[in-house]
């Protein structure tokens, strides 16, 4: 029987309509303006260290991580800084952003932009860290999270398992399926990489069951690699939660507070690991990501390897366009993404997948029904929450009571909203109350 994780779960249809796509790279077109975010990942923006009128090239760092969190940032095409200022992003809100027009492809020259596979790791562990910093790599899977700070084990911790993210749980999402099968091989090298550089000696790959084709091609990669092994898991929505997947392929589960590497694990996403081997490897800053357009009505779903800053519009159009129906675009998935309320923004690190919804879908009801006690969303919810009982303390605007029913542990995977009969929004009242119990948190009023 094939391993998951012990508690809820459910199963969204799949739709992967791009699995069989082959990756695209879309060309940046000159004269066109990148707009590039200075805050794309999990922590204190970077600071902006270029100014209007600089000349770029791609690969030239433009803003710096300010602090422990945070993570450097790098041209993605090369040109002439426009505009610094408040630009809108993906989430809707109006943050610090670089502008540049292009002209021209010139790169930074200490930048491998061969396509000759490197295999032997010349670099120490310290040296390995290093270069995934000066990169500003992040966690490609969702949290942007800066990847050299995970490799930094804390003292009194010790890291026994690298556990590769091949999971891809999220409906619709291929870009990491099409990854594992391009990339393979650099993949493999990469898990090398992060396993000298955390000084553990073995790593296991995770990917879902209905991924059969990357699970045997990383498994032939792998068979003369005693230190690798690659697992199949039941197909199970959230899988590739880190929590569900430790607990999937460890039988371990990590303490309420505590983060992977208090029981020895160390999870990477396999476009992280990719973007690992780019950094050490090639010295090629983290640039560029896998970014699955997809949904019923479009004519093309695709993946595109997208330089960070290229227009979300443009992605669609290649697709064919947007579809006359469509009623909703989510950056990500259906269960986790956010919908979008401006198509003007740039592909940041943290965008997997661009999801447009038919109008017919994409209607909320107005209203919604009364909570019947059913215990669905009980039986499905991964973290073991009450999430019945969070929501009506976040429509209550209760944030001590939620706080103390341990609302923060929620993961927002969206099961208890996809399974709830009288259609309540209970991760909407959720996600309220996990930004007020942040800022009474921040205030030290809780």
């Amino acid at each position: 029987m094939l391993k998951t994780f012990p508690k809820g779960g459910v199963h969204p249809a799949d739709n992967k309509l791009s699995a069989n796509v082959p990756i695209v790279y879309p060309e940046m077109l000159d004269n066109e303006t990148y707009i590039i975010p200075v805050s794309q990942h999990l922590g204190k923006p970077a600071k902006v260290v270029v100014k209007r009128n600089d000349k770029v090239k791609v690969g030239t760092l433009i803003a710096e991580g300010d602090g422990f969190i945070s993570a450097n940032i790098h041209a993605s095409v090369s040109g002439t800084v426009t505009k610094i200022d408040h630009q809108m992003d993906s989430s809707g809100y109006r943050r610090m952003a670089v502008s540049i027009r292009k002209t021209n492809d010139d790169w930074e020259e200490d930048i491998d932009r061969s396509e000759e596979l490197v295999e032997e790791i010349n670099f120490t562990a310290k040296e390995i860290i290093e270069k995934v910093k000066k990169a500003g790599v992040v966690g490609l899977g969702g949290a942007t999270f800066p990847s050299y700070v995970k490799l930094m084990v804390p003292e009194g911790s010790k890291a026994e398992v690298l556990i590769v993210n091949g999971v891809e749980c999220e409906p619709y999402l291929t870009a990491d399926h099409r990854l594992m099968l391009e990339k393979g091989e650099e993949l493999i090298i990469g898990i090398r990489i992060l396993m000298k550089a955390l000084e553990v000696d073995r790593a296991i790959i995770g990917i879902e069951n209905n991924k059969e084709d990357a699970i045997e091609y990383l498994k032939d990669l792998c068979k003369n690699n005693t230190q690798i092994s690659v697992e199949g898991l039941q197909v199970k929505y959230p899988q590739g939660g880190e929590k569900q997947l430790i607990s999937a392929l460890l039988k371990k589960e990590v303490p309420s507070g505590k983060i992977p590497v208090s029981i020895g694990a160390v999870v990477h996403n396999v476009g992280t690991v990719y973007s690992v081997y780019e950094a050490v490897q090639k010295n090629r800053p983290l640039i560029d990501r896998v970014v699955t357009v997809t949904g019923d009505s479009l004519a093309h779903p695709a993946n595109y390897m997208a330089r960070i800053g290229i227009p979300l519009n443009r992605l669609v159009a290649l697709s064919g366009g947007f579809p006359e129906d469509t009623g909703k675009i989510i950056s990500g998935g259906p269960m986790m993404g956010k919908a979008l309320n401006s198509v003007d923004v740039p592909i940041t690190k943290g965008t997997s997948g661009i999801l447009l919804v038919a109008d017919k879908e994409a209607k909320r009801r107005a209203d919604y029904d009364a909570c019947i006690r059913c215990v669905a969303c009980v039986d499905v919810c991964p973290a073991g929450l009450e999430p019945y009982l969070l929501m009506t303390l976040g429509e209550k605007r209760l944030w001590e009571r939620a706080n103390d029913e341990d609302n923060m542990e929620c993961i927002e995977c969206g099961s208890c909203s996809y399974v709830c009969p009288s259609e309540r929004p209970l991760l909407d009242y959720i996600r309220l109350s996990k930004t007020n119990i942040l800022a009474l948190k921040k205030e030290q009023l809780i």
